[in-house]
């Protein structure tokens, strides 16, 4: 046996300087138990730091607006716009737990198409509402018509309003605004779906701008509907921002519009980068990812970050203070818990944008009115008796916003 031993020991002392042997037994110890250590490294999404950052970002974040979100709902003194304002918050917690539970199950290949369509589905449903809460800053329809039909649309092409010199604001000028964000939420939902539906059938990839794939079609319809509704935006910012000035506009028009609309060119420039190799991706035996994931993951820990700075700036864009005096009653209180939990149940009632919706691409849309104080609402009671609005001036108001309203301009 010590014989034996030994000639095997001389062996490779005979044929190979002594540093061969020493690689063999590594290289063979490497081969069973994985890569080397440089090819093993994980990415950073993968590491628990990543998780603990994005986590505290979001978690943060949470409270921040989770709190201004009760407060309005404590002093919910306006409900005709506190409804939008407690609408648009909401994206914050959408936005940030969404992505951070796409990136906790990061390594689970494609779960992120499946996160990404919960929030792709509130940020349409936010455009309506943070346009409908100009509207009812204004008063309605009729009270934007009054203020600006009949006056010619100024030329700028900072605005995109260059094509429509000569051109005059009319109905068909507000039915636009609002058609071309109605329309973005219905297409973003609707490819939301098909997205799942192409990822199912391994037809969708992140980045991947081949003809086969399903990605090119999608994201050209998603560039020509979000283009469309940040048109619309434009404009109508364009058109009332005299109006709006007293409700400080510019930071809520940038807030909305940098969460939707950044946040979609921001994922698809990722994927982008990531097809273009720019941007490492996973070799290791042990996770195996498709491709877009990675870019997906880093778009999700980046938003993380994103939601915090987002739940700051919406504090300030849509504070709460405005509203807090006219809640108070005589004894200084406001409203309890069973009230507030009665006005978020009225809040994420959806019944509005289905109406809203329906008299916007109906034929019979100049005779429709959408005005805040003609909006038949509970009753105000005052002890036994009921205070309503007579009758002669309701109609006498009704009647002069079909005269304004009942017209065949168009846009």
């Amino acid at each position: 046996m010590m014989i034996v031993v030994t000639g095997v020991m001389s062996v490779p002392e005979l044929g190979s300087p002594a540093s061969t042997p020493a690689a063999a037994p590594n290289l063979s110890w490497m081969s069973e138990v994985g890569t080397p250590t440089a090819v093993e490294q994980p990415v950073f999404l993968m590491t628990t730091a990543a998780q603990a950052i994005s986590g505290f970002f979001v978690w943060t974040a949470l409270l921040i607006t989770c709190h201004q979100i009760y407060m309005h709902l404590r002093c919910y003194s306006c409900p005709n716009e506190q409804r939008y304002i407690v609408r648009i918050l909401f994206i914050v917690p959408i936005y940030a737990v969404d992505s951070w539970l796409s990136l906790l199950f990061f390594t689970n290949d494609q779960y992120y198409v499946y996160f990404g369509t919960v929030r792709d589905c509130y940020e349409a449903f936010v455009i309506y509402n943070f346009l409908s809460l100009c509207y009812e800053y204004l008063g309605g329809e009729s009270s934007i018509m009054s203020e600006i039909r009949g006056k010619s649309i100024e030329s700028s092409c900072m605005y995109g309003t260059c094509c429509l010199w000569g051109k005059t604001y009319s109905i068909g000028f507000l039915r636009f605004c609002k058609q071309a964000t109605l329309q973005f939420c219905v297409v973003k939902p609707l490819m939301a779906i098909i997205t799942v539906i192409l990822q199912a059938f391994g037809k969708y990839q992140d980045g991947d701008f081949d003809v086969t794939n399903g990605y090119l079609y999608v994201t050209i319809i998603y560039n020509i509907s979000v283009s469309l509704a940040l048109y619309a935006l434009f404009l109508f910012y364009f058109a009332t921002r005299e109006l709006l000035s007293p409700y400080s506009p510019v930071l809520k028009f940038f807030m909305v519009k940098s969460v939707i609309f950044l946040s979609f060119w921001q994922g698809m420039l990722l994927a982008i980068l990531e097809r273009c190799g720019a941007i490492p991706k996973i070799n290791s035996a042990n996770v195996s990812v498709g491709k877009g994931t990675v870019a997906a993951g880093y778009q999700d820990f980046i938003i993380c970050v994103e939601m915090f700075f987002a739940a700051i700036a919406l504090r300030h864009a849509f504070t709460y203070k405005v509203y807090a005096d006219k809640r108070l009653d005589a004894q200084g209180r406001c409203a309890p818990m069973k009230s507030i939990s009665s006005s978020l149940k009225e809040t994420m009632n959806p019944h509005d944008i289905v109406q809203d919706a329906i008299h916007n691409f109906s034929p019979a849309y100049q005779q429709y009115t959408q005005q805040s104080t003609l909006e038949h609402g509970p009753p105000w009671r005052n002890g036994s008796h009921t205070i309503s609005h007579s009758h002669s001036s309701s109609g006498a108001r009704d009647n002069e916003k079909t005269l304004l309203l009942s017209s065949d301009d168009e846009f």
